[in-house]
């Protein structure tokens, strides 16, 4: 089935006109001595939409979240943000960049000597100068608030569950109003009812703040949900890129085995 994304470096927006993807992974090989992570892969994600990444441990998920962050560069290839390739930029140049990115972590990464509130308000504090005590903490109170934890600003991490730390996460993740939003294992280590809520409050932020996000995920179940398309990586390369659909009816012997087991 074709895609708005089958042309690399273009979509279609609602009214049909041709606009440049915010995130563009083209032709990128990663090689950690002599294994070799990523094969050449390309994805790309527009505004407003979601990509799942799929596929067993170890085949760089998170390396291809590492890289469009730019904590890794490519071998070859590019990761090129608004048009912008990002692998030769200065530290300060990188640093403009990731501002419009959140990133929650697999494990929430939580700082655990500081309150709820806190570390929500971390990244304002350190990239939001311009703004008044009292407006961090409106800030901070609004974030909480979007996703369910407005009751809980003086907890510490280690009094709250593994699901509302996630929410946590995401709360710190959106505090600089992100363009693009990267989950790394968003609902993993949670019970079914967790995972749900989390996939529920990534699709309810998807639509209100209409970013481009990446959901790097073994969790089918998860990723059907939240996602628009789905990718499948396996040994280095993307085996299948489309919507849960186009999987399904796919004749890929290691995608057929991949939706039977997972």
């Amino acid at each position: 089935m074709a895609t708005a994304f089958d042309n690399p470096v273009k979509q279609r927006n609602e009214k049909g006109e041709g606009t440049a993807p915010v995130v563009v992974v083209e032709n990128v090989r990663k090689s950690f001595g002599r294994h070799t992570v990523l094969n050449g892969i390309s994805l790309s994600v527009g505004r407003g939409e979601t990509l799942a990444v799929l596929g067993r441990s170890g085949t760089g998920k998170s390396v291809l979240l590492r890289l469009i962050i730019g904590l890794e560069k490519p071998d070859s290839g590019s990761v090129r943000i608004h048009g912008q390739d990002i692998a030769g930029l200065a530290l300060d140049q990188l640093g403009e960049i990731r501002k419009k990115m959140g990133f929650l972590f697999q494990h929430a990464a939580l700082y655990d000597s500081l309150t709820v509130e806190e570390n929500v308000a971390f990244p304002l504090q350190h990239h939001r100068g311009d703004m008044s005590k009292s407006e961090r903490a409106d800030c901070v109170n609004h974030l909480l608030a979007e996703v369910g934890m407005e009751g809980n600003l003086e907890k510490m991490p280690s009094d709250i569950s593994g699901g509302m730390q996630k929410r946590v996460g995401l709360a710190r993740a959106l505090a600089l109003d992100p363009e693009i939003l990267l989950l790394d294992e968003p609902t993993a280590g949670l019970d079914p009812i967790s995972s749900a809520e989390i996939g529920e409050l990534i699709l309810k932020l998807q639509r209100e703040r209409q970013m481009a996000s990446v959901v790097v995920t073994h969790n089918l179940h998860s990723a059907k949900t939240i996602a628009n398309r789905l990718a499948i990586l396996n040994e280095g390369d993307v085996v299948i890129e489309g919507t849960y659909e186009d999987l399904q009816h796919s004749e890929i012997a290691f995608v057929k085995e991949f939706l039977t087991l997972s």
